[in-house]
């Protein structure tokens, strides 16, 4: 007797952590030149403005710069905070700094670290069917409340929803991805039980750049026009070009990822007006 199957109008459960603002700037260059920010009102004290190198375990988040190589774009400001209010609070903290008079914004994305649990919903979701129940009864809920607090509490998924600046690893690459949705090649109209077999197999690829990369995967539907944010540190950036071929190649993205623009750079270990005189005057 084949197994169940499970609908394709199933969504996977997720885990959610901290929410994450990526914001691409400009910079004008003729008003670095100027002093347009010496002529502005010295900032407060406010530590969202400058909370760059957070240390690891930071339980309020972390902002850091990014000087941006080979982009139309000069410079990525990443904040991570534990709620969207916060992701608020620290782009204004950013936004009043004197410098920032002389950033234009390019693009910006807002999503929340994330952790897909499509195995654990397609095993629930058969297990309901086999035992002649439906998905989301009182069986499926219960189960499903007990595993993803499992899931949640442990060390892998809380690195994911809760991520570090990783040490030794001052190269960054960010780009946004969405599933596609065309006739025949519908992610979303595919089994559950078929979306976890491609996503199990799609984590497998990124597993053997482990130690070589470090990915956040941080979640946008319903909060941006692209689907998911993919940020990567690395200590060599070939490691960025071999593993995004690598993840193309595979089934799930060879058939169904569309990928937006990619913004590399190095990790400023500066704040943010020494970061901005950097990239318009180089290093002295």
């Amino acid at each position: 007797m084949p197994p169940a199957s499970t609908s394709s109008a199933i969504a996977p459960e997720t885990l959610e952590g901290w929410y994450a603002l990526h914001q691409i700037f400009s910079i004008d260059r003729q008003a670095v030149a100027t002093g347009a920010n010496d002529r502005a009102e010295p900032e407060r004290n406010d530590t969202d403005a400058s909370r760059n190198d957070a240390p690891h375990g930071e339980p309020n988040g972390w902002s850091t710069n990014v000087e941006l190589i080979g982009s139309k774009a000069d410079l990525m400001a990443i904040h991570f905070r534990p709620t969207l209010d916060g992701i608020g609070e620290a782009q204004r903290a950013f936004e009043r700094q004197p410098v920032a008079r002389t950033l234009r914004l390019v693009y910006s994305f807002l999503s929340v670290t994330e952790a897909g649990l499509y195995h654990l919903s397609a095993e629930l979701a058969r297990a309901a069917v086999e035992r002649g129940g439906a998905i989301g009864d009182e069986a499926y809920s219960v189960e499903l409340t007990r595993k993803a607090a499992t899931e949640r509490e442990s060390a892998h998924v809380r690195r994911r929803l809760y991520p570090a600046i990783p040490d030794g690893m001052r190269y960054v690459s960010f780009y946004p991805m969405s599933k596609r949705r065309s006739v025949g090649q519908n992610w979303y109209a595919l089994p559950l039980d078929e979306r976890s077999r491609l996503m199990r197999t799609h984590g497998m690829t990124g597993r053997r750049y482990a130690g070589r990369v470090v990915q956040i995967i941080t979640g946008a539907i319903g909060l941006d026009a692209w689907e998911w944010g993919v940020t990567l540190f690395a200590r060599d950036p070939l490691d960025f070009k071999k593993l995004v071929t690598d993840m193309r190649f595979d089934e799930v993205s060879a058939n169904y990822a569309d990928f937006g623009d990619f913004y590399v750079g190095t990790l400023a270990t500066t704040d943010l007006e020494t970061t901005v005189e950097t990239i318009v005057r180089g290093r002295p």
